[in-house]
């Protein structure tokens, strides 16, 4: 929609207000004299002298009934009236005795002859600037009137809704009706309560999400850290009643306890990273991280499950220096559970294959394994919290389902991204990177880490 500043918008309307009587002037000036010109022209003028002659010449026929039909005939055409006077001001003669004479210009002489007053004439000629005048006053009432409603239209019932609209958000009502207006100023207020409510729904809806996903993660969490429990404290009530009654058996409980236990401890260990990644805006702990070392710390903390189901873990590194600036402790947590992620999902005699290296401005690192990939819904849904695909639901081989969640939230914070897919060989392959740590940005990220400090 078109729209008009205000400043022009006045600017237009005091032209109409001072224009439009101005135009109703001229024109029942014209529609009564048939010119434009508002002076008295020739032809008014000669027909007042006219008059005027024919009067004097005249004067012994005054009283004479045949020249007062000549005289208002004549007078009629000319859109004049007369009024004939005695010396001693008694009427003889007028035309038209029916009009209002303060409808009138009048131009009034005396007939003298021989030093005598022989009587008094009064011409009449149509006032058309009375006429002219209250054309003009309507004419300025039309204008206001029409000024009037632009203004109510365009401002102020605009402004009245736009204020019954803030009302209305401030109460938390969101559901409004912003109001329209041509007046680019009240347009871009339109614009920018537009902006703000968008902002405000989508705030709210993400406040919503957020409020289910923590429901959600509660009673997800509340179930898979009661499986353990209630399997560790099974286990031990057998220990205690002595259901385990020989040395192999109570082996086996004391296995399986420290293996719930280990379970739990996993469990928390994963929520505490999700929520300091999710809810805390906690500062990194930068320093300089040797990617490649980071990596061969996970690896080495996962060989003895690894190596359990007979995994090797061929690791690809070309040498080069793939130094980052980040957390090394959550650096660490995102490479375990990409790695825990491809060891579990796959097969005894299996193979998960590392690699690090550098490429431009970028540290390329990819994980990828043997297993049965990912469908097309995993794709989709893999970085989603408590997510767990269909053939990964046994909650005995996984976590709470928040290892990947945390890993791409870990590499987002520290500048990079995660991606996952699988290998055209077969097997789930996730690639991520993470920015380059050349000399100049190690220096100018020590510097504003120190101005930070100071």
């Amino acid at each position: 929609m078109k729209t008009i500043r205000i400043r022009k918008f006045t600017i237009l309307s005091l032209f109409l207000i001072l224009t439009l009587p101005w135009l109703f002037y001229v024109a029942a000036h014209f529609m009564e004299t048939k010119t434009v010109r508002l002076g008295m022209d020739d032809s008014q003028k000669e027909n007042v002298e006219a008059t005027i002659h024919l009067i004097e010449t005249n004067t012994d026929n005054w009283t004479d009934p045949a020249w007062q039909e000549q005289l208002s005939r004549q007078l009629e055409k000319m859109n004049m009236d007369v009024s004939i006077l005695s010396d001693s001001n008694q009427e003889i003669f007028r035309t038209d005795s029916e009009r209002e004479p303060s409808f009138k210009r009048t131009e009034h002489f005396s007939i003298i002859q021989d030093d005598q007053v022989l009587g008094r004439v009064a011409i009449y000629q149509a006032n058309s600037k009375v006429t002219q005048m209250i054309a003009a006053f309507f004419g300025l009432l039309s204008a206001f009137f029409i000024v009037g409603y632009a203004i109510r239209r365009y401002i102020l019932i605009p402004l009245e809704k736009t204020s019954q609209c803030a009302r209305q958000i401030a109460e938390g009502d969101l559901d409004v009706q912003l109001p329209t207006s041509r007046i680019t100023e009240i347009a871009e207020v339109h614009d920018g309560f537009k902006v703000m409510v968008d902002g405000l729904n989508e705030s709210f809806q993400k406040q919503v999400e957020l409020e289910d996903e923590r429901r959600f993660v509660i009673a997800a969490v509340a179930h898979d850290l009661r499986t353990p429990l209630f399997a560790l404290r099974g286990y031990l009530d057998g220990l205690e009643k002595g259901i385990a009654n020989s040395p192999d058996k109570m082996a086996k409980y004391l296995a399986v306890c420290k293996e719930k236990s280990a379970q739990l401890d996993r469990l928390v260990e994963e929520l505490f990273t999700f929520t300091k990644t999710e809810y805390l805006d906690a500062e990194l702990k930068e320093n300089t991280v040797d990617l490649p070392l980071v990596l061969q710390k996970s690896i080495d903390s996962l060989n003895p499950l690894a190596q359990k189901k007979h995994i090797s873990i061929i690791v690809d590194h070309s040498g080069e220096d793939c130094v980052i600036m980040g957390d090394s402790h959550l650096l660490e947590r995102a490479m375990n559970n990409l790695l825990d992620n491809a060891v579990r999902h796959t097969p005894c005699y299996g193979k998960v294959f590392v690699q690090c290296f550098k490429n431009g401005n970028k540290v390329i690192f990819t994980v990828q394994d043997t297993g049965e990939g990912f469908s097309s819904e995993d794709l989709q849904r893999v970085f989603e919290p408590l997510y767990r695909g269909e053939a990964s639901r046994n909650r005995s081989t996984g976590g709470v389902g928040l290892g990947l969640t945390i890993s791409k939230k870990i590499i987002r914070r520290h500048g990079g991204d995660l991606m996952v897919d699988n290998h055209s060989e077969g097997g789930a392959l996730l690639r991520g990177w993470i920015p380059f740590l050349d000399a100049q940005n190690m220096g100018t990220k020590k510097q504003s880490k120190e101005s930070k400090e100071k």
